[in-house]
């Protein structure tokens, strides 16, 4: 794929999909976002407006299930990204007819931005959203689309933020609740570096129809591990208390 790559953001204003702007523009590809007529305009940052005004996204004036004005924009791109939320991953139906027509994108990366969807055995209520990942990539598949599946894991942002305890939204300093031993290694990348390394990929000949994970090794941590490096900025110790796995799954079915 050439240095210089198009690429279409769809669902720019998210959590995700405006660090996928971002890092687009900042890698300086040309960088395209779908907005509704009247739509907030996504607020970029100064360092690249003011340096490189020659690179600023380009709002194309559209929707997801207005199918001619989709089809009109995935023809001006070689990259289409969905970072759509949770309750439009079924829509992407609408982006996958759409490329189909088109017949010109080189990667399409539906919204994903977690866990490989085919390699788990998660419970309900995150089985359903899995599946219904699932079900997209299949459709994606079938309808001869050139993809990439990206899975970066647990962001930090919503995580780490209050070490994934409850009915909290800033970090324990006295006691925290660990679910299971807290021995099993997980992932963690900030919303920012998923921006990055999804630019990346998408012109990156490499990640061509295939799930490409994010797992830097420094953040690549047992939860125990995270508490420890909480602990160790500011200067305490915890009272750990782990909740039996079994427990946990009564919780969730609860």
């Amino acid at each position: 794929m050439a240095e210089e790559t198009k690429i279409l953001v769809l669902g720019p204003t998210g959590a995700i999909g405006r660090h996928i702007v971002w890092a687009s523009v900042k890698a300086g590809h040309p960088t395209f976002t779908l907005v509704r007529k009247n739509a907030v305009a996504i607020p970029k940052p100064t360092l690249i407006t003011a340096a490189n005004p020659e690179m600023l996204s380009c709002f194309l004036q559209g929707d997801i299930n207005d199918h001619a004005s989709l089809v009109k924009a995935i023809k001006q791109v070689d990259v289409v990204i969905c970072a759509a939320g949770r309750l439009l991953i079924e829509d992407q139906v609408k982006i996958i007819a759409a490329i189909k027509e088109a017949g010109n994108v080189k990667k399409f990366f539906p919204s994903e931005f977690g866990l490989d969807v085919d390699r788990h055995d998660a419970l309900e209520p995150v089985r359903e959203v899995f599946e219904e990942k699932a079900k997209i990539r299949r459709l994606v598949e079938e309808a001869g689309i050139p993809y990439t599946y990206l899975c970066c894991h647990a962001f930090t942002g919503y995580f780490m933020r209050n070490l994934s305890q409850l009915d909290t939204t800033v970090p324990p300093r006295d006691k925290v609740y660990i679910q299971g031993d807290g021995n099993v290694k997980g992932a963690y990348i900030t919303e920012a570096d998923v921006g990055t390394y999804t630019v990346k990929a998408a012109a990156d000949s490499r990640t061509l129809n295939k799930a490409f994970h994010i797992r830097l090794p420094k953040n690549y941590l047992t939860f125990n591990e995270v508490v420890s490096l909480w602990e160790k900025k500011i200067g305490k110790t915890l009272e750990r208390i782990y909740v039996p796995e079994e427990k946990v799954i009564e919780q969730i079915k609860g």
